[in-house]
């Protein structure tokens, strides 16, 4: 691949981070919430492992205080349910309601639907490249965001 073609995939990539960025603030107006809630429920949702309180407000680079009251917010809303955790019986974990999840996707609905006809007209060797690219793309952002990361990051995964 020559040097402009690599320098035209970055800026597209920026592009895609940046319009994703103004997809949160469009999803967080159509819902009535501010752009950190909407990126809270998004944490929760998309979490692994349950999440409380303390763990979402280091997501989020907020304080415990500050994700208290963004939690009790989210919670008043009907967007996220507290629970108790099963191996814990001290802490609480946060999960998405059937009631948020049903706003969420009517919201998001137009551009989900649009997106799959992009997809669509993929052929399978394009779509396994696009595929192959975004875990890359992904698994170095992830490597990027997490807590002390390494100066020098692998570009290429093996998989």
């Amino acid at each position: 691949m020559d040097d402009q073609t690599g320098r035209a995939i970055g800026l597209e990539l920026r592009r895609v981070l940046q319009t994703g960025r103004e997809m949160q603030a469009t999803l967080a107006r159509g819902l009535g919430l501010r752009v950190t809630d909407v990126q809270a429920v998004d944490h929760v949702a998309s979490s692994e492992e349950p999440m409380g309180t303390v763990e979402l407000g280091d997501r989020l680079g907020i304080r415990s205080a500050s994700a208290a009251v963004l939690v009790d917010r989210l919670v008043a809303a009907g967007h996220l349910v507290r629970e108790p955790d099963p191996a814990d019986r001290r802490r609480v974990t946060l999960t998405p309601t059937a009631h948020g999840r049903t706003e969420v996707r009517a919201q998001l609905a137009p551009m989900l639907d649009a997106l799959t006809g992009v997809i669509g007209r993929l052929d399978e060797s394009q779509a396994e490249t696009v595929l192959w690219f975004l875990r890359q793309a992904a698994a170095v952002m992830h490597t990027y965001g997490a807590p002390g990361h390494p100066a020098e990051l692998d570009p290429v995964r093996q998989e």
